[in-house]
């Protein structure tokens, strides 16, 4: 067995990476009581459901029926196996692992650790391209021009990619990177005979980083005299094993602990909108990658900030009108506090702040409108709601309908959510000139037919199948966690071909082997005997519930299951004896020994404990 494999070396690292930082790093966590909660990332949390375990070093979202420890939740986050997992909490934790990967496989570029290495090792050879090269120099006046400082230049790490087909490809010489992992990450392109080029050559680079300051792609903007015609001004990385720009968002690894802090969040269209912003002391700022905000996004920033307040900074030409009205219905659906500020007069916001400066911006984003504001400004563009009556009544259905999206209202909808309701209600029956009531109506019947949604694509089915525990088969695995010195009784009781449950089949071997060996089966140790995410679940899931049932009358408690297992065992004996007897292929002596069996069973069974007559 390799290293990376190992007990000693998954208990080095476990030891030494403490679940709550681990987690904390990815989701915005709360305190609750003993432990910590977040809103889970993988089902559509609106109350926090995933729940940290300090003590027991352990996760669980009920919802999702799924947790573990740090090494399940690794996987799980970043979607790998786990000797990828191990790796990276080895190398977050600074222990050296053996490699575990063949090195074709490395270079082949399917090993995610040694992508991240790859992009972090691209971006410093673009930062220091921009700080140090003279090739750079037009670069960093341009920077200068634009009112970026030498500070943000550091902060955000920006490069740039000399004009050169093949630089970067030429720098991998006597590295451990490959063309194809460089390929594999968006820097590296081909033409259509397979050709290989630097994506980004001749522009000024924004590194796109993940929540935990990981180098995950790139923005590029070209420089104006390197452009040649039909050159995009702008370009992100394309989508990769680290990269979705759905799921990222510009500058958020910086701004969250303002996010954090304020519970606002201001989203802008443009890198350079973000680093100016963030110049001028609005420390929240962020930008989207060349897509509009999305229901994603969203959550991504409820992990920073349950319950944000997001402004949405626009453009103030008509293109960002015109995206304000595009985005409006899924924020109301999300049930999201949004307010959309559009800058005046053409502007965007790095040209407002360097124009203006930070006071102007702040009273602006102060009197920002709610979502419904501008779709009401949309939707009735050119119209004169009191003769335009039938306009107006489409104009009114459609709002209602946005409306409509948003979750029904529940007895734990929060009274933020209700209360938004009843304003966008209020404010659509004033504008309008209906009664209020009429409105609720036909929200009523829209929710009641609602409109179909596309099913999403189904998740692939995890490779290692846990089967359902019986409650005895539960009540064992949840004994034995709380008290793993009962493994001995438990033991002279139960033999694993009693168990009908492969997954508790599998733990109580395993406790056995530990037990052999002179190793207590607690509930740490199992945690790292398995890898499958799916029985750290069990496992976790089982300790939380013991832990839950306390330990008043665990001895009577195990002594009544043992019991019921003993039960168990001689009633498929017996099922079996008297299969025996039916098939009729016995001899005499034969069916006279089992039936005096059975009989014995019976008074064993009925709590008669009488010598057997001749």
């Amino acid at each position: 067995m390799s290293l990376v494999s190992s007990y000693d070396t998954k208990e080095q690292v476990r030891q030494a990476i403490d679940i709550v930082d681990l987690v904390g790093g990815y989701l915005q966590l709360r305190r609750e009581g003993r432990g910590y909660k977040a809103i889970c990332p993988w089902h559509d949390d609106t109350r926090p459901s995933l729940q940290v375990n300090p003590e027991r070093q352990s996760w669980k979202c009920w919802v999702c029926d799924d947790g573990g420890d740090i090494f399940s939740f690794i996987m799980k986050m970043e979607h790998v196996e786990f000797p990828e997992a191990l790796a990276m909490l080895a190398d977050r934790a600074g222990i050296a692992l053996k490699p575990q990967r063949s090195e074709a496989a490395v270079a082949a570029g399917d090993d995610k650790r040694a992508l991240y290495a790859a992009m972090a090792w691209a971006e410093m050879q673009y930062h220091q391209c921009l700080l140090q090269s003279s090739e750079a120099e037009p670069v960093r006046r341009y920077l200068d021009e634009r009112g970026i400082s030498e500070q943000s230049i550091e902060r955000f790490h920006l490069g740039f990619a000399p004009a050169a087909w093949d630089w970067l490809q030429k720098r991998t010489a006597g590295t451990s990177f490959s063309t194809k992992m460089l390929e594999t990450v968006g820097l590296i392109g081909r033409t259509t005979d397979g050709r290989a080029y630097d994506r980004f050559r001749g522009r000024v680079l924004f590194p796109i980083r993940d929540l935990q300051s990981r180098p995950i792609a790139l923005g590029g903007r070209v420089m104006p005299d390197m452009a040649k015609e039909n050159t995009a001004k702008y370009i992100n990385s394309p989508e990769s094993p680290l990269f979705s720009k759905s799921n990222q968002l510009y500058g958020l690894d910086v701004a969250r602990e303002v996010i954090r802090k304020t519970s606002t969040v201001l989203v802008m269209e443009g890198y350079t909108d973000c680093i100016i912003a963030q110049q001028f002391g609005c420390g929240n700022a962020v930008a989207v990658l060349g897509t509009a905000l999305g229901d994603r996004h969203i959550r991504l920033l409820q992990r920073c900030a349950d319950q944000a307040r997001i402004v949405l900074v626009l453009d103030g030409d008509d293109a960002g009108r015109k995206r304000a009205g595009e985005i409006l219905e899924l924020f109301i659906a999300e049930n999201v506090d949004l307010r959309v500020l559009t800058l005046p007069d053409d502007l965007d916001p790095c040209d407002f702040l360097l124009a203006r400066g930070i006071e102007p911006f702040d009273r602006l984003v102060g009197g920002a409108n709610d979502a419904l504001a501008p779709a009401v400004r949309i939707a009735t563009s050119g119209l004169d709601l009191r003769r335009d009556v039938q306009q107006a009544s489409v104009a009114l259905d459609h709002l209602v309908s946005m409306i409509a999206t948003a979750p029904r209202l529940r007895s734990d909808t929060t009274i933020d959510h209700r209360l938004r309701e009843e304003k966008f209600l209020g404010r659509l029956a004033f504008d309008f000139n209906v009664p209020e009531e009429q409105l609720r109506t036909r929200l009523t019947q829209l929710r009641r037919n609602p409109r179909r949604k596309a099913a999403e694509p189904a998740q692939p089915q995890q490779a290692i199948v846990i089967d359902k525990l019986d409650p005895c088969e539960r009540e064992l695995l949840e004994i034995i966690l709380q008290r793993p010195e009962c493994i001995a009784q438990v033991a002279a009781a139960v033999k694993p071909e009693d168990v009908a449950s492969s997954t508790c089949r599998a733990v109580l071997l395993k406790c056995l082997e530990l037990t052999e060996q002179g190793v207590s089966p607690c509930f740490d140790r199992l945690l790292l005997e398995f890898d499958q995410p799916q029985l750290k679940s069990v496992l976790v899931e089982c300790d939380m519930q013991g832990e839950a049932k306390g330990s008043q009358d665990i001895e009577a408690r195990l002594r009544d299951l043992l019991a019921t297992f003993r039960s168990r065992r001689d009633d498929a004996q017996r099922r079996t004896n008297v299969a025996t007897l039916k098939q009729g292929q016995l001899n005499p002596a034969q069916e006279v020994e089992l039936l005096e069996q059975l009989i014995q069973q019976e008074r064993s069974r009925q709590g008669i404990s009488l010598p057997m007559e001749g």
